[in-house]
């Protein structure tokens, strides 16, 4: 899988280094990039802790490729702000700081969680509320130059979007109701898999609304190569549609060295560019 442009998602991995030393573990690794779920406890931080966060890429020396907007509890279950009507200020005042990061580090995707169902509230109301967020999310981004990714997502019954036709069909919804067209698919291949989904229809589908890739193996979400999923063959597919975005390693260790399925000289971005 060489001249692929690699980014390092240090929220799944390097979680025995403290938060602020991940990206330059990244670095020290052999990465050039990194990107982030949502790196702080709260929606609005400090802006000393936002400082510090932008501070430690900078000083890593290490491009954000993609930044998650705040999305709850995520280790109690939580999957997005999104679609909770509840949680719209919330949202709407988080939209700000991400992007503001955005902003200061040339990060040019943000991750917006739909959000899981949630019991006695009707579904058309959480459908109508992620509309609206997504499209002044989507305008914030469009801004800078940037876009928002709908992602669909395993595991997690409760949560609405399970395929990449369910996820591009909320974006067209934000278009066609807010002229919104700042919104792309984020293609998680091993949600998609585990989902159910036919991946490699789903490419040759959607290939062009596609803002962002995502890897693990499935089943087990580990290493390239510890699973049955073909990796290698959807980056080719991609690729053969014109795909030459950043493809975000988002999966689990299951060993000591977990990078050492792909060799250090394919590790950087300028690899694959």
């Amino acid at each position: 899988m060489d001249n692929i442009a690699y980014t390092l998602n240090c929220s799944i991995l390097l979680t025995d280094v403290p938060l602020l030393q991940r990206p330059q573990a990244a670095r020290d690794a052999g990465f050039d990039a990194v990107e982030f779920w949502w790196p702080f406890d709260t929606g609005v931080p400090k802006d000393s802790d936002v400082d510090a966060f932008v501070a430690a890429v900078e000083n890593a020396g290490v491009q954000l490729t993609g930044l998650n907007f705040a999305a709850g509890n995520m280790p109690a279950g939580d999957r997005g702000l999104l679609s909770d009507p509840a949680q719209v200020s919330a949202f709407r005042d988080n939209i700000d700081v991400t992007v503001g990061i955005g902003e200061r580090l040339g990060t040019k995707a943000f991750n917006a969680l739909y959000g899981n169902r949630i019991d006695g509230t009707d579904p058309k109301i959480q459908d109508d509320t992620a509309t609206e967020n997504l499209a002044q999310a989507g305008k914030a981004a469009d801004a800078i130059g940037a876009v928002v990714l709908v992602e669909p997502v395993s595991g997690t019954p409760a949560y609405p979007l399970k395929t990449a036709a369910e996820a591009i069909a909320v974006i067209d919804r934000v278009k066609a109701e807010h002229g919104v067209a700042s919104l792309r698919l984020l293609a998680d291949l091993y949600h998609l898999e585990v989902n159910g989904d036919d991946v490699g229809a789903a490419i040759d589908t959607y290939a062009d609304r596609i803002g962002h890739v995502q890897i693990a193996d499935a089943p087990g979400r580990g290493e390239p190569g510890t699973g049955t999923l073909d990796i290698d063959g959807y980056l080719k597919r991609l690729a053969g549609h014109g795909y030459r975005g950043y493809v975000g390693l988002e999966y689990k260790a299951t060993r000591p060295d977990t990078f050492d399925w792909l060799p250090r000289e394919q590790r950087a971005t300028r690899a694959g560019r």
